[in-house]
């Protein structure tokens, strides 16, 4: 993008809008903090054709999003062109004791940030070994409709046996 010169010789930088995701999450044991990280994603193409068409095509915007859990058993990795029906390179992790993915209830956005508040929990109910999140507008765990807004591989596996907690903050920056 060019800079823009105004009358008087007024220098405008360009804008840009690099929306990234910020997933902080403590990985709780027996009642104590195991471990705590912070992770940085991108956006998945499905997602930002969503975020467009919602603010420049009138498309209706998605209410309400879940979060999900990546297994680190098959994984391979994750792709820009991932959507929720069409994810080759990695599957769910459903050993928790929710029903559905759980809700990111969002705050409103605030210097250029939107975040939750209040930490998503997903209680673990067998032992596996997680890879990374996602972030959806299908509750189902192991659905394959909504749309894929981002997903985020983890620095290292994080291995989980029942009892265990994971507290998730998604903060979505521009």
């Amino acid at each position: 993008m060019d800079n823009l010169i105004l009358p008087g010789g007024l220098y405008l930088p360009p804008q840009t809008l690099n929306l990234h995701g910020q997933w902080d999450i403590d990985h709780i044991r027996q009642g104590k903090l195991l471990r705590r990280f912070s992770i940085h994603n991108d956006i998945v193409a499905v997602g930002k054709n969503k975020l467009l068409d919602v603010m420049f095509h009138g498309t209706t915007a998605i209410a309400t999003w879940y979060i999900g859990l990546v297994d680190n058993s098959g994984f391979t990795a994750f792709a820009e062109a991932d959507t929720m029906s069409s994810h080759g390179g990695w599957n769910e992790f459903t050993t928790y004791s929710e029903s559905t993915r759980v809700e990111w209830t969002e705050d409103a956005a605030a210097s250029k940030s939107i975040t939750n508040s209040t930490v998503v929990t997903f209680n673990i109910t067998g032992s596996g070994t997680l890879k990374g999140a996602f972030i959806t507008s299908d509750s189902t765990k192991s659905g394959t409709s909504g749309t894929l807004w981002a997903t985020a591989a983890f620095g290292s596996t994080v291995p989980v046996v029942n009892t265990d907690q994971l507290k998730i903050t998604y903060t979505v920056n521009s």
